[in-house]
This record gives C-alpha cells, structure tokens and sequence, in this order.
C-alpha cells in the first residue's frame, strides 16, 4: 500500500510539486495555527468567569486536532517526500529554511502537549475532545501532590509561552521567504504548494508550442 501511495505522489513531486495531500495538511494546520494565535490573543483578555473558560476550552480542542494533523502530517511526509525545487540549493538560505521547517514541526507538537498539560495540572473536571468532538483522555496529573502539579503547570506554560513567541517570529519569516521566493526570485517553492489549476495545462501547451514556432530549428525547417 505505502508502494501504491509513493507511485501516485509521484505523479505530483516529478513535477515539482506537493502532492494534493501534503498541500491540505500544510494549509489546514496553516489555517488552524493562525487561527490559535489570534484566539490565544483574544482570550487573553477576557475576564475571568465563563467566558473565558469557554475560550480556553475551544483552544485546547483545536490544539488537540493540530496534534492529531500533525502526526499525521508527519507520518505522510516519512512515506512521500517532499519535491526538489528552486529553494533546494541555495546554501544558507536553504539551512536556514530547513532549520524553521524543524522549529515548525517541533512547534506543531510541543505547543499542543503543553496544553494538554496544563489543562490536567489544573485538574479541571471539564473532559477534553479533539476539536469537541472526540473525547480525549487527560494526562493523570490529578493523581500526583499538588505541588508537583503546580510544578507541571508552571513548565508546561513557561514552554507554551516561548513556543507562541516562536511561531509568531516564524511565521512572518515563512511567509515572507516564501514570497520572496515567489515574486522576487521567481522560484517554484510556493506554486509546487498550490493547487494545480486545470488552466496550468492549456496555458503551457500554447506556451510550448509558440517557443517551437520561434525556436531556430523551427525557423531552418520553415
């Protein structure tokens, strides 16, 4: 099956580009961390009561659905590679590139797990579900002394706070390379994560066929 599954990939990185499931993992988690920054953002300010329990609930749902998302995501990129492309051989920029994209996975992990931390070292009677729906089990923490919930409690935050400020740091990175990539350079990085539109065909073909046309060889043969 994993052979069958990297055959029809293949399809997708020879030309360069992501493959339809890659490209839905990328933008889902993409819309998802967005979202969680903005809402993290916006609970933060809310006055203590219901409402902002309610918030903090529906944070650690969809934090427990981009853990879910991203081992998924990884699970599929150790079976299908991602493609070559213009960004593969660009030295620094090209480390620099790999490093963020370690930074992200290891972001889309801890983020979540030090939330499902906290919100079992707080001891909540509140059960967890992914994304309010899947009930999710919470870490025994409730069993352990008080202090060490305490102690759990204060790392899990202390780590969630520097991964947040890590990601709003990255992401405006990721996103501007990327468009540098894009406009500036006119590299494939960002169009081999697109979706390929049915016009990209019948745009290249006529594309190809005026470059025969004004090729020398098409000129000596006319």
């Amino acid at each position: 099956m994993i052979r069958a599954i990297r055959e029809w990939a293949l399809r997708h990185t020879a030309e360069r580009r992501y493959s339809p499931v890659g490209q839905v993992f990328h933008w889902m988690m993409a819309a998802l961390v967005t979202f969680q920054l903005g809402w993290g953002w916006y609970m933060s300010r809310l006055p203590v009561g219901g409402g902002k329990l309610r918030g903090y609930e529906i944070h650690a749902e969809i934090g427990l659905l981009i853990l879910i998302l991203a081992i998924g995501r990884l699970i599929w990129r150790l079976i299908v590679p991602g493609p070559l492309n213009d960004a593969d051989d660009l030295g620094w920029q090209t480390h620099a590139a790999r490093l963020i994209h370690v930074l992200f996975y290891i972001s889309f992990f801890a983020l979540p797990l030090s939330g499902w931390a906290m919100w079992s070292a707080l001891g909540g009677e509140e059960p967890l579900s992914v994304a309010g729906i899947i009930p999710w089990p919470q870490m025994p923490f409730h069993a352990v002394p008080v202090p060490v919930q305490w102690f759990v409690l204060d790392w899990a935050e202390t780590i969630h706070t520097l991964l947040v400020v890590l990601l709003a740091v990255m992401i405006p990175l990721h996103v501007g390379a990327a468009l540098k990539h894009h406009f500036w350079s006119r590299h494939d990085v960002l169009r081999g994560m697109l979706p390929e539109l049915p016009e990209d065909a019948s745009l290249e073909v006529p594309r190809r066929g005026l470059l025969e046309r004004e090729s020398p060889e098409a000129k000596e043969d006319g």
